[in-house]
């Protein structure tokens, strides 16, 4: 239920925690975003037929991030380090990026530097408003936790601290996961999943969609 509270684990420059500002191309259809002080990037993504598609932006009315080295939207450099990261051939990317970042500086997401594992995690999701559903999510982070043991101590703790926890990793990462997901795993692609639960094969930059919920 709405309103919403996000908190993203591993949120770099925060430029996730505004899904609310941007806008998206799904090929059947397209979503967009409120007018924005400035023009907000197009997302495209090619969703199978069975994905349930969103018909507005999410109502936010909080947002925070956490990460150990969390990037500056306003320092010129490190925002020239993270464009570095984008291939050179992915010109549409590299736009996207920028397109986000001048939104990030106007809206300045809170990034909070800290671990996800222990009390950092937990002192940020006490600070979500009571009014509010608080949804953890992660994309690509918990693979740089190298214990496994570690993983599945930090959802069993997010589970605890919020009634939604969405989880966009390798399907490695959490193997108790994936095996729900069948017995063949598409190769180079993310298991999106909610409370634990797979519900959609993913592409690592968001370019492709194919839902699952209704098989695993």
């Amino acid at each position: 239920p709405q309103p919403l509270a996000f908190l993203e684990v591993g949120t770099s420059a925060g430029l996730c925690l505004m899904p609310d500002l941007y806008s998206y191309d799904y090929g059947r259809t397209v979503l967009r975003t409120p007018v924005t002080a400035s023009e907000p990037p197009v997302f495209r993504c090619s969703a199978s037929e069975t994905t349930p598609l969103p018909t507005a932006p999410p109502h936010v009315v909080w947002r925070a991030g956490l990460d150990l080295s969390p990037i500056d939207v306003s320092n010129p450099s490190q925002v020239a380090w993270l464009e570095t990261l984008v291939w050179p051939e992915q010109t549409a990317r590299l736009a996207n990026l920028r397109a986000a970042l001048m939104i990030a500086a106007t809206v300045k997401p809170r990034v909070v530097k800290g671990d996800l594992r222990g009390s950092d995690l937990v002192r940020l999701c006490s600070e979500a408003p009571k009014d509010t559903t608080l949804v953890v999510f992660h994309t690509a982070v918990l693979d740089y936790v190298s214990d496994p043991a570690d993983r599945e101590a930090f959802a069993e703790q997010v589970m605890r601290l919020s009634p939604y926890w969405v989880s966009n990793e390798f399907p490695r990462v959490f193997p108790s996961i994936a095996t729900r997901a069948g017995k063949s795993w598409p190769p180079g692609r993310f298991l999106l999943s909610v409370n634990g639960s797979p519900v959609a094969w993913t592409d690592p930059h968001g370019a492709s969609l194919e839902w699952i919920a209704d098989e695993a």
